[in-house]
């Protein structure tokens, strides 16, 4: 691999930003060297073989440490209900396809730009999930409108803070844009974000559009990453127009 190649983030939805590395999520410094490169990547592979999550997650057979993820948002807010129809953006390898299943849900849909290894119960589509008919594509084979919408979707960062930062609201507004569409009435949404990051008019829009908007932080989440994740509860019927309660 070239000085001017950058590895692809997992799970993506939307076409990469040309430029960006995996890598360089929360650091202001691109890496310049193989020698470098090759120490980041042994050094991820080790804290995953020494991280409890990740142990876990192949000691129980989740896809992934992300499974615990939403486990626990879905312990305290009961957002998977028996018979939920759920469609999950950004997919790849699966975890939260599986907790989905796992739940109760009677139909789950995921779609990634990436390949996902069959999940038992669940329908993967490799699409870019903004391309016009994906969406439709999703609802049909859902089998009507979701009950749930997930979002872990992220992107390259190019080391940028104020460009990386607008990225990821642009995705959070993506998914919101879709969930908002979508949902039926009472439907639930979940979607990554990070700390500091303001989600500014997206975040006003869910708060106008579900009657109850939390930030979480799961346990299994990494202490010095900044990721949270946004919990939009029970929307409201279209036209509603009434403001939502804001969250923690």
């Amino acid at each position: 691999m070239s000085d001017e190649e950058k590895p692809v983030e997992r799970r993506r939805m939307v076409r990469p930003p040309s430029g960006g590395t995996a890598a360089g999520r929360g650091m202001g410094t691109k890496m310049k060297t193989a020698d470098t490169k090759s120490m980041s990547s042994q050094q991820w592979i080790k804290r995953q073989l020494s991280d409890k999550w990740s142990e876990r997650a192949r000691a129980e057979g989740w896809r992934s440490r992300a499974a615990f993820k939403l486990l626990e948002i879905d312990d305290r807010f009961h957002l998977i209900r028996h018979g939920s129809r759920v469609i999950d953006l950004g997919a790849a390898p699966g975890g939260w396809a599986q907790v989905a299943g796992k739940r109760g849900a009677i139909s789950v849909v995921g779609v990634d730009l990436l390949p996902v290894e069959p999940v038992p119960g669940a329908i993967m589509i490799q699409a870019d999930f903004t391309h016009p008919g994906v969406d439709q594509q999703m609802i049909d084979l859902l089998g009507g409108p979701p009950d749930l919408v997930l979002s872990d979707m992220a992107h390259n960062t190019v080391g940028h803070r104020q460009t990386d930062h607008l990225k990821i609201i642009a995705l959070i507004e993506i998914a919101a844009d879709f969930a908002i569409r979508t949902l039926k009435p009472g439907g639930h949404f979940v979607s990554k974000n990070f700390q500091g990051g303001d989600a500014g008019g997206v975040l006003a829009r869910l708060r106008a559009e579900f009657e109850t908007v939390k930030y979480v932080k799961p346990a299994s989440s990494r202490k010095d990453s900044a990721e949270v994740f946004l919990v939009a509860m029970n929307r409201k019927p279209p036209g509603s127009g009434q403001a939502g309660r804001s969250g923690e």
